[in-house]
């Protein structure tokens, strides 16, 4: 605890205090605070980053380098520092895959952010509202426990990762009415990755409460929230902690992308970044076998914190087994097409593109059923196959009375394009560079309009509700 004031018997005082009720220990004036130096003079008190900057350059192995003033000159060539591990000097993020470092959606709140291009997101959480309805009914009507503890695992940012807790909070009041008992203190556990924006998540709890205390007053409860930092594909909360797991448009991404793409120093999956209906077998096997091992790992992960009977609802991205036979056109897939004419264009590099997968798969029904059973820690209650087209979610006043949307293919072309590079850029920024993104992108949009002047796009989401066995 730092104790700060201009009055010195005052700040006496409330030690004598708070040493009456807790035992605690005086150490004096304050020097260093979170790595920063704190001075205290008589006209006020300093924070000095002097040390952190100089540890900070250390462990950035730059403390030889030339200083230079700033702004820099224009056009001027910086050296790469990527392989040195500028921003992962820490051990444990050394450790993880270098995508998993890079593995985020775009954050803050500008034109290609997540928080301004996740309506598709949006889109299918609504769709599949009633499975989740049944889950809490089910965990949350046989739970008598006063506090009621949820996490919504790789929740990203923006106003979807609220849009789940808020669902959730309406939900157990309305049980808890039907029910006619009090309903619990609610605690929240948002996990994602270390490059998530988190930032605009807590910043946008100050409205939700608001809007809590307006819509339930005397009757509202506590609801608290906190961040969890990590991997889902492990132990992110402690055994028999948690009552009920929430994940939507997460278990889509693997661990890393899959191995075995690479035989004898060729890259078996040249020119693409995902599979397609034309890519040899072992493509399509690499990445139902990672897929299964990162999904296997995940459950695992969950039963050991769940509490007995807790649920789990899980939405993520698809794909019907009965469209094998068409052209299996995905988002991901599209960007090894548009970025095969920026290979032909020699705008980006053949081998580059030769080497990147993307660390994605959409599993079909029968794949995610079979992984279940074969790890056995829970059963399935109940499962969906949702579809909606890829321009899904994009708000305009001009439909029709079947509620068609009335716009042409290249507003529907810049929505998709968007909402794509929301959540793929920081991968493909890492592996070709940040100056192909804004053509990469036009590109792909002029690609994906003229797609659907021939054809419909469409999504399959995969909606499953879950729950722990009670092993005797």
């Amino acid at each position: 605890m730092i104790i700060i004031g201009d009055d010195v018997d005052s700040i006496f005082d409330n030690k004598a205090s708070l040493h009456r009720i807790f035992e605690i220990k005086d150490l004096g004036s304050l020097s260093y605070f979170l790595g920063l130096e704190v001075i205290s003079i008589d006209d006020g008190i300093y924070l000095c980053q002097a040390k952190y900057a100089s540890d900070l350059l250390t462990r950035a192995g730059i403390t030889d380098s030339r200083i230079k003033s700033t702004p820099l000159e224009p056009n001027r060539r910086l050296e790469d520092v990527r392989s040195r591990n500028l921003f992962f000097s820490d051990p444990y993020l050394n450790s993880m895959p270098v995508h998993m470092q890079t593995l985020h959606m775009v954050g803050g709140l500008g034109e290609t952010s997540y928080a301004s291009n996740s309506l598709i997101q949006r889109e299918g959480v609504l769709k599949t509202q009633p499975i989740l309805e049944e889950a809490i009914m089910n965990v949350y009507g046989n739970d008598l426990s006063s506090c009621f503890r949820l996490a919504d695992l790789g929740c990203s940012s923006g106003p979807n990762a609220l849009l789940v807790a808020s669902n959730i909070i309406a939900i157990v009041d309305a049980i808890s009415h039907t029910l006619n008992r009090d309903p619990p203190a609610l605690q929240f556990f948002l996990n994602d990755l270390f490059g998530n924006d988190f930032n605009s998540i807590f910043k946008a709890l100050p409205d939700l409460y608001k809007r809590m205390e307006q819509e339930k007053g005397p009757r509202s409860r506590p609801c608290f929230f906190n961040a969890t930092l990590g991997s889902f594909y492990g132990r992110v909360y402690p055994s028999n902690s948690i009552n009920f797991f929430h994940s939507s448009f997460g278990q889509h991404f693997l661990s890393q992308p899959p191995k075995g793409l690479k035989k004898e120093g060729e890259e078996v999956n040249k020119g693409n970044t995902y599979f397609t209906s034309t890519t040899p077998p072992a493509v399509y096997n690499a990445y139902l076998k990672q897929f299964k091992e990162d999904f296997n790992v995940f459950l695992k992960s969950r039963s050991e914190e769940l509490v007995p009977n807790g649920g789990m609802v899980l939405v993520f991205f698809g794909r019907d087994a009965k469209d094998e036979t068409k052209s299996m056109i995905t988002p991901w897939a599209l960007v090894g097409i548009v970025l095969n004419d920026m290979v032909l264009e020699n705008i980006v590099e053949e081998a580059k593109l030769d080497s990147f997968n993307f660390p994605i798969y959409a599993p079909t029904i029968d794949e995610v059923k079979e992984t279940i059973e074969a790890e056995g820690s829970f059963s399935l209650e109940r499962m969906e196959l949702i579809k909606y087209g890829w321009e899904a979610g994009l708000i305009t006043n001009n439909s029709n009375d079947d509620g068609e949307l009335l716009v042409d293919e290249g507003t529907k072309g810049e929505y998709i394009a968007k909402y794509v590079r929301a959540i793929t850029e920081p991968l493909l920024k890492a592996h070709f560079g940040e100056s192909i993104m804004d053509p990469l992108f036009i590109r792909y949009k002029n690609k994906v309009a003229k797609l659907l002047e021939v054809q419909t796009l469409g999504h399959s989401i995969l909606a499953m509700f879950m729950t722990k066995k009670c092993l005797n």
